[in-house]
């Protein structure tokens, strides 16, 4: 299933933050391709350089990060798929801060959860987590238009908010992660290897 839209309305002014917050996600992967391992490992979390009082910044920077080509391609979708109503919703400024604010608790979440840890925690799950709760809350019936695909073939079909949401978090579970061993690829590309140990926010 790819999201692409809500169907049952659509934000009065175009969504400048989202694209925002879109395109320093892919500029922060772009600078993953180019600085392979060691630029994730600096810039993604590790919980226990936090409680030892080290590394502050990455609670931010670590939300921008992404493991692999599939993670930042789904995150950014239903980033798309729901972010836009919620920006109209609170306005720009506000839609920031809850953002950062969703992105920072899951982050400081992973740390409170194996503060003594040291596998980097990246992602921006946690962020849009965030933002996809609050659509929950603020538009449940709402129906979001979404590529259906169906073995070779797809179909363009309506899919409650509700259920789709219910969905990405399932997805989120079975896919708990975030880099255990990074690994370049050919080219520089760096990606995370994931596992069952992994964290993915």
């Amino acid at each position: 299933m790819v999201p692409l839209f809500d169907a049952s309305r659509r934000p009065r002014d175009f969504p400048i933050a989202t694209v925002a917050i879109i395109g320093l996600n892919l500029f922060a992967f772009v600078l993953e391709l180019a600085g392979g391992d060691d630029f994730v490992l600096r810039w993604s979390l590790i919980p226990n350089d936090i409680t030892t009082g080290r590394g502050w910044v990455t609670i931010l920077t670590s939300m921008f990060l992404h493991g692999s080509w599939s993670h930042i391609i789904g995150n950014m979708i239903f980033l798309w798929a729901f972010g836009p109503e919620i920006e109209d919703a609170m306005g720009p400024t506000r839609y920031v801060v809850f953002y950062l604010l969703g992105g920072a608790a899951a982050m400081l979440a992973q740390v409170a959860g194996d503060p003594h840890s040291t596998v980097p925690s990246l992602g921006a799950s946690g962020a849009i987590a965030a933002v996809m709760g609050a659509f929950l809350v603020t538009y449940p019936r709402d129906q979001i238009r979404t590529i259906l695909f169906l073995g070779i073939f797809f179909r363009l079909t309506f899919i409650p908010a509700a259920l789709l949401i219910g969905l990405w978090f399932l997805i989120q579970l079975v896919s708990l992660g975030t880099i255990n061993g990074v690994e370049t690829q050919t080219g520089g590309v760096a990606r995370g290897r994931i596992t069952e140990r992994d964290r993915d926010l």
